[in-house]
């Protein structure tokens, strides 16, 4: 059954710069620990609706538990 009236759905990426400590030992990066608890600075759109950055920098500062993490390109 179709769902009318249904909003679309608001989506933006944005990136931010978060200090990372990085352990090497001998030449071999043994640990990487993200600063995940700084606070949301100068975001930066990605891709997405602009419009929504402010909104949505606003809400994934806001305590809640990220759902995932994903590290490199």
């Amino acid at each position: 059954m179709p769902i009318i009236n249904a909003r679309p759905t608001r989506r933006v990426v944005f990136q931010y710069l978060v200090p990372v400590h990085v352990e090497v030992e001998d030449g071999l990066v043994t640990r990487v620990t993200v600063i995940d608890e700084t606070p949301v600075r100068d975001p930066a759109v990605v891709e997405g609706d602009a419009s929504y950055l402010t909104e949505a920098a606003t809400v994934a500062d806001d305590g809640q538990a990220w759902p995932s993490w994903s590290f490199g390109y």
